[in-house]
């Protein structure tokens, strides 16, 4: 009877220490498995760090190299074109509006230009172009000589940031493939609001130009319209641009009325 109760005191004191054991085994393998994780944490944070500081080093390098490149040559044009009107005055003539227009575009790119760089040397993406500046666009390429008419549609309301800023420049964009490619024609610009979406619709009435890619139009994907798509479809949207069966040409963006975060 002794020596029973013996072994079962140390079978029962066995299985103590080996519920012991498995709990100072259980609780280290759980405190190895929360330092992996925080390693791997602190290795994800690193590499995201890493990788912000690279970008916000590279928006500064294409600050710099866009100020270098682009504020003296804007200032040229804005001396001449200076130069230029006062001599008019000068001998009594009469300024032409394409000279007054020079001078104000020459105001404007330098104005977006300070913007882009203060975007450039900050993490938001937003600058100070948007349907706001509309009227002084539309403005400009009038006094150049292009005969635009703006026609708005639908309830007006504010906009996300990035869906302004992608309209403005899709109106910019097409005025100047106009200026450049169809002459003086007649130019429409169209906004219309709708719960869902700002569709922007430019048309020119320029001659009809085929299939033969005889203008810029039609001769390939040029840079402009290849930004108007990437700028669209980053946001969602969808983008149309070519020739019109009546002649002329059309280019017309739907974007979301807001933006997925």
């Amino acid at each position: 009877m002794g020596s029973d109760h013996r072994r079962n005191k140390l079978h029962a004191a066995g299985w103590v220490v080996a519920v012991g054991v498995m709990g100072v085994a259980s609780y280290t393998w759980q405190l190895h498995l929360r330092e992996v994780e925080q390693r791997a944490e602190e290795a994800e944070r690193t590499r995201d760090e890493v990788a912000r500081r690279r970008a916000v080093e590279e928006r500064l390098r294409i600050a710099r190299e866009l100020h270098d490149s682009l504020t003296h040559s804007i200032s040229v044009i804005q001396i001449q074109a200076g130069v230029a009107e006062h001599l008019a005055r000068k001998r009594g003539e009469e300024v032409p509006p394409a000279l007054a227009a020079i001078q104000e575009a020459g105001a404007d790119a330098a104005r977006e230009l300070r913007a882009t760089l203060s975007v450039l040397r900050r993490t938001e993406d937003v600058d100070g172009s948007g349907l706001g500046q509309l009227e002084n666009l539309v403005a400009r390429a009038r006094a150049a000589g292009l005969p635009v008419t703006v026609t708005v549609s639908g309830a007006e309301r504010p906009l996300p940031p990035e869906v302004d800023q992608a309209a403005y420049r899709i109106v910019q964009e097409a005025l100047t493939n106009v200026s450049r490619h169809a002459g003086q024609a007649h130019t429409s610009v169209r906004l219309r609001y709708s719960p869902e979406a700002l569709t922007v619709q430019v048309d020119d009435e320029g001659r009809d130009r085929g299939s033969s890619g005889s203008d810029g139009h039609t001769a390939g994907p040029g840079l402009g319209l290849l930004g108007m798509r990437e700028r669209v479809s980053a946001l969602g949207g969808r983008l149309h641009a070519g020739p019109r069966d009546s002649g002329g040409f059309r280019v017309q963006a739907e974007l979301p009325a807001q933006v997925a975060s």
